[in-house]
């Protein structure tokens, strides 16, 4: 059987394998397909579909939107979408500058609280990836400011912490709405990460459905046996397909392997080919 891996990061944004050695790994590991699936960019995609030409693994254009839902933080992925849509591409743009906004305001704070730290500090150590605030924790603990980077979450950068800050994000809805008219597969990320309570969850699902929403990551490095079959009958009943990733970043998440998450993950190309079916059968599209 043929394994595939449908959500993964590069160094383009918080993963630290470059997109060109993302495909020779996913060679190692055995993997039929992933999609290089960055935060809020699309840069790493050609870089990983031209290191991937003649070789035997198939790249699948993705990304995954940081949006905003009731307050909550929510995630959707895009998949084999077109990614040189000029329109996809624009509003891609809109979403990064207000990424950078918040970058800035967020350096003025850790340097309130006494890391010193500065833009051209950022550019030096991680270049024009987009940084997340995984790369505010990586530099903290490289430069002796904290222990792990768990703990730069805790005292400086998490949530309702003194530097953290928020920024101007959009709708899952948009997210959903924005993939689909790039002929793209838009899944729901991790659904168990949000902690919704069950009837929240599924109010949240059938409303993205209405928008476009395809699939559900049901299959996932964290979930325990009984939590996948929990996220596979909610796509049962919500007419969704599942989808299933690791969300591999490299180093900045150990833990967690390419293709296995954990070690006993396993996602098989079927489920790709039930994304592509849906997404080509769909009235929406």
């Amino acid at each position: 059987m043929k394994y595939i891996d449908l959500h993964v990061h590069s160094n383009e944004s918080d993963g630290t394998y470059t997109p060109s050695e993302l495909v020779d790994y996913a060679i190692e590991k055995g993997l039929a397909a992933f999609a290089l699936t960055d935060h809020d960019t699309t840069k790493g995609l050609a870089e990983a579909i031209r290191a991937s030409r003649g070789k035997p693994v198939e790249v699948i254009p993705g990304i995954e939107f940081s949006t905003e839902y009731e307050g909550r933080d929510i995630h959707i992925v895009g998949l084999d979408f077109d990614y040189e849509d000029q329109e996809f591409q624009s509003q891609l743009k809109r979403f990064r500058d207000s990424r950078d906004l918040r970058n800035e305001k967020m350096i003025r704070k850790l340097n309130e609280a006494g890391i010193k730290l500065t833009w051209e500090d950022m550019e030096k150590r991680f270049g024009e990836a987009v940084w997340t605030r995984a790369h505010f924790a990586r530099y903290m603990l490289d430069e002796g400011y904290i222990r792990d980077m768990s703990e730069a979450f805790e005292r400086y950068i998490g949530d309702g912490c003194t530097c953290y800050v928020p920024r101007e994000k959009v709708t899952p809805h948009q997210a959903v709405r924005l993939v689909r008219r790039a002929g793209g597969i838009p899944v729901l990320a991790h659904p168990l990460q949000y902690h919704l309570q069950p009837e929240k969850l599924k109010e949240l699902v059938c409303e993205l459905k209405k928008s476009g929403l395809l699939g559900l990551e049901a299959v996932y490095s964290t979930h325990r046996g009984y939590e996948e079959d929990e996220m596979r009958r909610l796509a049962r009943i919500s007419g969704l397909c599942i989808s299933g990733g690791s969300d591999f970043h490299g180093s900045n998440k150990p833990a967690i392997d390419l293709g296995c998450g954990r070690g006993n993950l396993k996602i098989p190309y079927e489920i790709l080919k039930q994304l592509r079916a849906a997404r080509d059968n769909d009235s929406l599209r």
